[in-house]
């Protein structure tokens, strides 16, 4: 089709030239695809309720059904049962008083164990003599029917055990009943006999032990006392006691009196001059008469030199007289000291006459001397004895505590003995007293009945049952299949899956034929004086609107529109949205890029004479004979595939397509290419990277999953630029805000009805 002559030059650049900086379009890199897509939430229940209500509904009824009829053919089940207050036997009650008694627990209660008394219960030495006599009115009872039906529980925690019997006849169920009560209370009369029975005999053989015990306790600790004089132990060793600390005071004394006199015999010694033996000599020739007479007599003899050598001197036959005289005293008085001293004479040192001289201080100073020395003597002496007498008193208080300690472990072995003796004594009176009574068996306080209704099946709860189970094998059954369906049925599980934008939305049309087109590129069709809505195109003037602002510096000028599967819709999304395009008044040029099988000539009603194909092969061959404007739009041109060539890859990534892309984008303010399926073709990979993106069409129900993870994996690996997702096809696709614009689109009387 001709271009019309009064339409602008068809090659005009309408946006002036390319900036030789552009603004770049929003980052295109691939986001990581969503594994956990399914993850339960309440939109993807209700998403998959709708989807798979007729799954849902199927099994529901069908479990619901089924169970119903196994209720309603199932054999009612009876059930009866009687209680039976278990008071601790009588007997088994003083065995085990007897085993507290022992260990000295008596009074903290009784431990009585129920699960063990029960499965006694369950035992055949107690179940089959009941069950033989069950057997003779019901021969064709068997064993193992029997223990299997029966049920035995504590009631919480009181002393009641609850015996219960299910069977299809409750008629059996009484006989069976009345036959376990008279059984068990028989059984706790003979158990209680038997146990005080067992009692008594073990108590009669432990007396004449423990007798024999005490006695040998009692006989050996009299001869202990008797060995060791121990009249009262305790008494003497607070004696001991007593002792041990008196000598200590008395030591203490002793010490202070001997350090007193040390003390006084240092003094006087240093006021005598002398040592002790030399004053004790000096003491002893002061104190002999005759020694002394002859000490006089010399010292007379030497007053008289003193007074002689005053007139005469020492050659006068008067001195000479006299100096004899004195030297005669001399042997005397040496002679006279031996018979006194003896051999001690050799201890005196210097002058013996000087130390003998009488002398009434020195006298005394040299009696106090002695008499210290004495003292101090004394003192150590007793000092001595005091330490002997603390090693004694010691060593007795060691040999008292050893007694005292086996003392003390007969005297307590001894009150044990007697006291398990007066025990085991006590608890034999108490038995002889038992086994004397009437025993007191367990009581039934509750009859053996049955009830009027069958316990299984109960057809309410059963119902309930049914339904429950129904609806969970329902939901269960919707969500296997969701779970097995690799389709897409929503927005939410694009976004949930690919986590990429959605650029669009295109709800669900059954005939696009019927669909609204653009009279004059600004205005709906009116219909009755107001717009006829149309919720299918304003979806592609929104998918316009968001692709125009995706970079408002720098307006997209050319685009790539493919899918991963054919029949998604990727034709028809290129044809309205450049519908859409063109009516907002831009220039738009579709191209169809697909050159394996062409769809744009027979959607539009054109001729595909001349195309894609045949401006890339030919060099002499015009764009501007090629392209062809809407008769639907003067702003919309269209450029069809043209003759299908051999290899449409090789011409699609020509330096001659990348050319045609440049002029394509210099004249136009939009241009589409419809290109095949990324599934299995990879021709949109070749156009993509010298336009401003992909855009990817996700058709609902018929994009599968897996391929769209391979087509995306196919895309990071090229690193080809998307611009967005496209949902196309979606079904109950009704927004709020679409119910207010169709209310105020609507016509007069349709409105005023509508309130």
């Amino acid at each position: 089709m001709d271009i019309d002559g009064n339409s602008p030059p068809f090659f005009q650049q309408l946006n002036g030239p390319s900036p030789s900086v552009q603004t770049p379009l929003p980052s295109t890199i691939l986001p990581p695809l969503n594994d956990d897509a399914d993850a339960l939430n309440l939109r993807h229940l209700l998403s998959v309720a709708r989807r798979r209500i007729f799954v849902f509904a199927g099994v529901s009824i069908a479990v619901a059904c089924g169970v119903l009829v196994k209720v309603l053919t199932q054999t009612p089940i009876y059930e009866g049962n009687f209680r039976l207050l278990v008071e601790p036997i009588k007997g088994q009650n003083n065995l085990e008083q007897l085993n507290q008694t022992l260990t000295q627990n008596i009074g903290k209660g009784e431990n009585l164990d129920y699960e063990t008394q029960i499965e006694v219960l369950l035992s055949n030495p107690v179940i089959n003599p009941i069950f033989n006599n069950i057997q003779q009115n019901h021969p064709d009872f068997e064993p193992s029917e029997f223990t299997k039906n029966l049920n035995i529980r504590r009631l919480k925690l009181t002393k009641i055990l609850d015996i219960r019997y299910q069977d299809t006849d409750a008629e059996k169920i009484k006989t069976v009943l009345k036959q376990l009560a008279s059984g068990y209370i028989h059984y706790s009369e003979m158990e209680q006999q038997t146990t005080l029975r067992q009692g008594l005999e073990f108590v009669e053989t432990q007396l004449p032990r423990l007798q024999q015990r005490v006695d040998t306790l009692q006989e050996y600790l009299e001869e202990f006392r008797q060995h060791y004089n121990l009249i009262d132990p305790e008494q003497s060793g607070q004696i001991l006691s007593q002792q041990i600390g008196s000598l200590v005071k008395e030591r203490q004394e002793t010490e202070s009196q001997l350090v007193q006199a040390q003390a006084l015999y240092g003094k006087l010694r240093g006021q005598l001059g002398l040592e002790l033996e030399q004053a004790m000599l000096a003491s002893s020739l002061s104190e002999a008469p005759r020694y002394q007479d002859l000490l006089n007599r010399f010292h007379e003899i030497e007053a008289k030199l003193a007074r002689e050598s005053t007139r005469f001197t020492v050659q006068s036959p008067a001195m000479q007289a006299l100096i004899d005289e004195r030297n005669s005293l001399l042997p005397l008085l040496q002679e006279e000291a031996l018979l006194v001293l003896g051999p001690n004479v050799s201890q005196v040192r210097g002058d013996i006459r000087g130390l003998s001289t009488p002398n009434s201080l020195r006298s005394d100073l040299t009696g106090k001397l002695i008499e210290t020395v004495n003292l101090i003597e004394m003192t150590r002496a007793r000092q001595w004895a005091i330490a002997q007498g603390e090693t004694i008193v010691q060593q007795q208080m060691q040999e008292q505590a050893t007694l005292m300690r086996q003392y003390t472990d007969l005297q307590r072995e001894l009150e044990l003995g007697t006291e398990s003796l007066n025990r085991f004594l006590a608890v034999r009176e108490n038995l002889q007293i038992e086994s004397a009574q009437k025993a007191m068996p367990w009581q039934l306080i509750s009859q053996p009945e049955v009830g009027p209704n069958p316990i299984s099946p109960n057809l309410p709860r059963s119902l309930l049952l049914g339904v429950i189970a129904g609806l969970m094998a329902g939901i269960w059954a919707a969500l296997l299949a969701e779970k097995l369906d690799t389709k897409f049925h929503s927005v939410a599980d694009i976004k949930d899956y690919i986590g990429f934008p959605i650029l669009g939305t295109i709800p669900f049309e059954k005939d696009l034929k019927e669909n609204l087109t653009v009279s004059d590129g600004e205005n709906l069709v009116q219909s009755s004086g107001g717009y006829l809505f149309s919720r299918f195109f304003e979806a592609f003037r929104s998918l316009h609107a968001d692709l125009y602002f995706m970079s408002p510096d720098r307006p997209l000028k050319s685009i790539v529109i493919s899918s991963t599967l054919p029949a998604e819709g990727k034709t028809t999304i290129s044809i309205k949205l450049a519908e859409a395009a063109s009516a907002m008044g831009n220039r738009v040029l579709l191209v169809d890029a697909d050159l394996r099988r062409p769809q744009i000539d027979r959607r539009m009603d054109l001729p595909n004479v001349w195309g894609l194909s045949n401006l890339i092969s030919t060099d002499s061959l015009n764009a501007q004979d090629s392209i062809q404007q809407s008769a639907l739009n003067q702003n919309l041109y269209v450029l069809t595939a043209g003759q299908m060539p051999p290899d449409p890859a090789r011409l699609l990534s020509s330096q001659r397509m990348k050319q045609l892309i440049e002029e394509f984008k210099t004249s136009f303010d939009l241009v589409i290419f419809d290109t095949p399926p990324l599934g299995a073709i990879s021709d949109a990979k070749f156009l993509a990277p010298h336009t401003d993106g992909l855009v990817m069409v996700i058709g609902m129900g018929k994009s599968d999953r897996a391929i769209l993870r391979e087509v995306f994996d196919g895309l990071k690996m090229s690193r080809t630029p998307i611009l967005g997702l496209v949902a196309n096809g979606v079904k109950q696709y009704l927004p709020t805000s679409y119910n207010y614009y169709e209310r105020y689109y609507a016509p007069d009387e349709t409105r005023v009805h509508s309130q």
